[in-house]
């Protein structure tokens, strides 16, 4: 236990526990689910084109979902959470008002 000159104990947050879970640099799952989509449209025309335009609609997505991810690691889940809530509340004093 090591302690501070204050008297308090201090414990260690390492890095790897408080960090948000990323891959690429971007969210994990909304990179594998792009991943998994451009593999699907590549492997269901095979064609040259369909190679040429999964590549490039992935690399495009992945730069935005690394933009997003700069901005908030978290933003996917703040989003989700968002449009979970009811677009209008009303304004009452207590749970157990009568209309």
């Amino acid at each position: 236990m090591a302690e501070g000159l204050s008297g308090l104990q201090h414990n260690r947050v390492h890095r790897a526990l408080s960090r948000p879970n990323l891959l690429m640099g971007a969210d994990r799952e909304l990179v594998l689910i792009t991943g998994l989509a451009a593999v699907i449209l590549i492997f269901v025309v095979l064609t040259v084109y369909s190679v040429i335009f999964g590549v490039a609609i992935w690399i495009v997505i992945i730069g935005a979902l690394r933009m997003m991810a700069k901005a908030d690691p978290l933003m996917r889940q703040v989003y989700i959470r968002h449009i979970s809530y009811r677009s209008h509340y009303r304004p009452t004093t207590s749970p157990w008002r009568t209309f």
